[in-house]
């Protein structure tokens, strides 16, 4: 079969059969009786192999090395192929993102097309000042601030994304709930910060109380400590025992305390823990944290301790009081 003909059938352009049989890798084998040179069929199953081989995406020298080499080792240049069209994915799925972002802003023209292309490339920067000035240009969409507050490892720049996130325009909280489900404990931790500093983030924030998590828990319980959530009683009362922030808890059960009518059972649950608890800096903590608890009974069970066996508790419950 000559070279017009296995053309017309395969589908393979003449000048790619004459390329293909300058590089060596189809040629044909065979004459006709006027002298033409014609494939046979082993040269047309040789062309299909390697239209396949293309198909695939190897190069027309490693198909060579595949169809040539008995000893090739298909699963190494299939491994690459994969690697290969997992960076192709990721690159396009990056330029969709981008273009989207793009389209969220709203551009009027050419030049503000720019300085959004710019922005973002600033949120993306090597340098942690770029990424912080861009971050307070307040300019950035919500959803770029977000990807970038979930990766950032600079705690200055990382405030920043978080204060630019909480005033953007309509902000989407969302990517930030599902990465409290990430495998990764720092993306965990950046992402209960930014709810812990977010506006109307209680419930997820109440959700993370019982996250697998310690870190994430902690900050869920100190936010909501904070703006008075009793819920958060539980873990903040833990945090005390445990010595884990136990300032901030102290600090944030005495903001429950303020606004919750069960306030003098938070006071009972420290002198408990201040009277009972085995190890001393157990009890030096919970009677610290009574300190905070503006209540009747948390001064009442000052007066108690002001008693204690040990001097350094009875010491410290004293001081308290004569502030």
């Amino acid at each position: 079969m000559q070279i017009g003909e296995v053309a017309r059938r395969s589908g393979v352009s003449a000048r790619m059969l004459r390329h293909y049989d300058s590089l060596g890798l189809v040629c044909p084998s065979q004459r006709s009786s006027s002298g033409y040179r014609e494939y046979s069929e082993e040269d047309i199953r040789r062309i299909f192999h390697v239209e396949s081989l293309r198909s695939l995406g190897l190069s027309l020298k490693e198909i060579g090395r595949a169809l040539d080499d008995p000893s090739f080792a298909p699963d190494r240049i299939v491994a690459d192929m994969i690697a290969r069209a997992r960076e192709r994915v990721r690159l396009e799925t990056e330029l969709v993102e981008r273009l989207e972002r793009v389209s969220a802003a709203g551009p009027d023209g050419w030049e503000q097309v720019l300085d959004v292309v710019g922005l973002l490339s600033r949120l993306t920067s090597a340098t942690p000042g770029a990424r912080q000035r861009a971050a307070l240009t307040g300019r950035a969409p919500a959803d770029a601030l977000a990807e970038a507050l979930l990766k950032e490892e600079s705690t200055n720049v990382a405030g920043a994304l978080r204060w630019a996130l909480t005033q953007s325009d309509g902000p989407d909280f969302a990517p930030l709930v599902a990465a409290l489900g990430s495998p990764d404990p720092a993306v965990r931790r950046r992402a209960a910060l930014a709810l812990a500093a977010a506006p109307g983030q209680d419930e997820a924030l109440r959700a993370a109380l019982g996250h697998d998590d310690d870190a994430v828990r902690v900050i869920a319980a100190v936010a909501l400590g904070r703006r008075g959530d009793s819920a958060a009683a539980p873990q903040l009362l833990r945090m005390v025992r445990d010595g884990e922030k136990d300032v901030d808890a102290a600090e944030a059960l005495g903001t429950i305390a303020a606004t919750d009518p069960d306030a003098d059972d938070l006071a009972a649950e420290l002198a408990t823990m201040a009277r009972d608890a085995d190890d001393y800096a157990v009890r030096q903590r919970a009677v610290q944290a009574l300190a905070e608890i503006p209540t009747t009974g948390a001064e009442a069970a000052l007066r108690g301790l002001a008693d204690d066996a040990d001097p350094r508790i009875a010491g410290t419950a004293a001081f308290i009081l004569r502030r």
